[in-house]
């Protein structure tokens, strides 16, 4: 097979990544190690920054989207047993975010794809990437039972942490940082109409919780829990009893209580990868970086990260000049350290580390209290949290 850009992952990054190039007129070949099924239906998180809702739009990919998201003007900080609204259109001149799950929007890019999209090969499994240092690197992938080859002009890493694509980065000129938080996320999908009409971030003595939703009658809830710990160990009824001692106010307000459909434990990492380029070969979304989700920065990062090679590719077919390639990993780096301050901030200011002392906690409450009594410190929250714009 031949193509001009391979894209190893069908995720968002790597289908948002074709739809791009197949509007500018540039051909590719999507290979995806898992079967449609299992990548329409693997639950990620589904707060979409007003950059990523624009770059949907824009592809055509945003019909369903327009319909059935759930457009969020700001969200709720509780501590203390208050109440704080973060209003995020006033703060940042109108922008918004929308809740909108990933496995909804990797099926409207699927469907696209399919209908009038270049090739995506499902149970396509990338084993090596050749030559990524040349003008005609290769990538050795099994489909069907067989062994194939496709030679590209440029490859795309797009297929995740675990992925091959950065592996093939030589650990010469690798450079890993990361950082492992002392807890983890114990997650919940219930059959209730969530109890809010934004997400409740709340800090407490008990630890931290988060009340967001998936739908008008499906939320999604997250529980501070121990490194380690098994989500089998967690009744039903001691995570409701738990998340409502952690959302309580001195305010008429219940949380709502249904059958819980799944539960899950997320660590929590901040890590990111320099360059994000190397030859011909380019990473993007987790294989670069991985955020932990309290500033609900992932899939964001990633369509930012393909947003910047759909303008460069088009870029070079229009003029040849390969000058937005060349300043691909420089240009992404910036936003992504910046995505990974505000997601450490956050995750920081709400979360209460095993080992803290009470200056620790004071410390946590004045960060807070500041956020909420002073508009220029919510507004640079407002604007982190609904995209920092994109830089061409």
């Amino acid at each position: 097979m031949r193509t001009t850009v391979g894209i190893i992952g069908g995720g968002p990054a790597g289908l948002l990544l074709a739809r791009l190039l197949h509007r500018a007129g540039i051909d590719c070949v999507v290979l995806e190690a898992r079967t449609r099924e299992y990548v329409e239906q693997r639950q990620r998180a589904g707060m979409l920054e007003q950059g990523t809702v624009d770059a949907l739009r824009e592809c055509g990919a945003a019909e369903r989207l327009e319909a059935q998201g759930l457009v969020h003007q700001g969200i709720e900080l509780r501590f203390d047993r208050e109440r704080h609204h973060i209003d995020f259109p006033v703060l940042t001149g109108g922008r918004t975010v929308t809740i909108y799950a990933q496995t909804e929007i990797v099926k409207d890019l699927v469907a696209l794809q399919l209908a009038d999209g270049p090739p995506l090969l499902f149970e396509a499994e990338a084993l090596a990437i050749e030559k990524p240092e040349t003008a005609a690197p290769v990538v050795r992938f099994v489909h069907e039972g067989r062994e194939q080859t496709l030679s590209c002009d440029w490859v795309v890493g797009c297929d995740g942490f675990h992925g091959i694509a950065r592996d093939t980065v030589p650990a010469e000129v690798s450079r890993a940082h990361e950082h492992d938080y002392p807890y983890s996320w114990l997650g919940i999908l219930a059959d209730v109409a969530p109890s809010c009409d934004e997400l409740i971030y709340a800090r407490g003595e008990r630890g931290f919780a988060l009340h967001s939703m998936r739908s008008p009658h499906v939320s999604r809830l997250y529980l501070q829990v121990p490194n380690g710990t098994d989500p089998d160990d967690w009744s039903d009824e001691r995570i409701w009893d738990e998340l409502a001692a952690r959302f309580a106010i001195d305010a008429d307000w219940t949380l709502r209580r249904g059958p819980i459909t799944a539960k899950s434990v997320t660590p929590m990492r901040s890590y990111v990868h320099e360059p994000m380029r190397h030859g011909r070969l380019l990473l993007a979304g987790d294989a670069a970086h991985i955020v932990p989700p309290t500033g609900a920065k992932g899939l964001n990062l990633a369509v930012s990260d393909v947003r910047l090679l759909g303008r460069a590719f088009a870029e070079l077919r229009r003029t040849g000049s390969e000058q937005l390639l060349d300043t691909y990993s420089q240009s992404c780096l910036a936003r992504v350290w910046q995505a990974t301050r505000f997601s450490y901030d956050m995750t920081t200011m709400l979360h209460t580390r095993p080992d803290a002392d009470p200056f620790e906690h004071r410390m946590q409450l004045a960060r807070l209290r500041r956020i909420t009594a002073s508009r220029h410190a919510a507004a640079e929250l407002a604007a982190n949290y609904t995209g920092l714009p994109l830089q061409w």
